[in-house]
């Protein structure tokens, strides 16, 4: 499993000044292949559990980041490596990286969240197709599906995903980030209700952002045929 810092993750919920969060691999044609299953065969079904437990509240506190978050998936995403993607609000990824929860060819399921995270992104038959085979698809085949929201030709660096993410952090960067963390939390939150409550949850956020400076900023700008400077105030 990728090396990512609990700690760090946690202390991002507080940082105001971050904006986005990419999410790359430095291991060249790897993103994150998941589990070490030599190690997992070790474990008791004690320690197992645990372990699991683990990376699903990791994948949990990613999900819950109040910036928008983008997955640079530049090789192999499997298992729980896919399951930290999935984590993520925006996915990019070169045409020949590959993808798949492939739990059920090892005698498992998807255990850090992808049973719940892959049907909210592809729909509920395809992701039981995809879990129930474990197949695996390449960055086009993903993007069509709705699973990355942006494929790309890998380039002789490899981080061809990477560089596709940074773009469209590019495009996030410019907003005003109050109302771009209240965006993602009305979605995210308006999902798991019914539309009424849903309804209600807009409301609730949209008032967050009427007394902000950005607001004021933004109806100045336009008013003035400028560009917008927000501050996130």
């Amino acid at each position: 499993m990728v090396v990512l810092e609990p700690e760090l993750v946690s202390s991002l919920h507080h940082d105001t000044a971050v904006r986005v969060v990419v999410f790359r691999s430095l291991v060249q044609g790897v993103f994150c292949a998941g589990a070490d299953l030599k190690e997992r065969a070790e474990m008791n079904h004690s320690d197992s559990d645990l372990f699991v437990h683990g990376l699903r509240s990791l994948m949990t506190e990613i999900a819950l980041l109040p910036m928008p978050t983008v997955a640079a998936v530049d090789g192999f995403a499997l298992g729980g490596g896919l399951e930290l993607a999935l984590a993520c609000d925006l996915r990019t990824a070169a045409n020949s990286a590959q993808m798949g929860l492939i739990e059920t060819t090892r005698g498992l399921l998807p255990g850090a969240g992808g049973s719940q995270r892959l049907p909210r992104a592809v729909g509920f038959a395809l992701a039981k197709e995809l879990i129930f085979t474990g197949r695996r698809v390449d960055g086009q085949r993903a993007v069509d599906m709705g699973l990355v929201n942006r494929a790309t030709e890998q380039n002789s660096d490899g981080d061809a995903a990477y560089r596709e993410a940074l773009s469209l952090a590019r495009e996030i960067l410019p907003q005003a980030p109050i109302a771009v963390r209240m965006a993602k939390e009305a979605m995210n939150r308006g999902m798991e209700v019914d539309i009424t409550s849903g309804m209600a949850i807009e409301r609730m956020c949209y008032a967050r952002v009427i007394p902000t400076r950005d607001r004021q900023e933004g109806m100045a700008a336009f008013i003035e045929k400028r560009p917008p400077r927000y501050t996130g105030e």
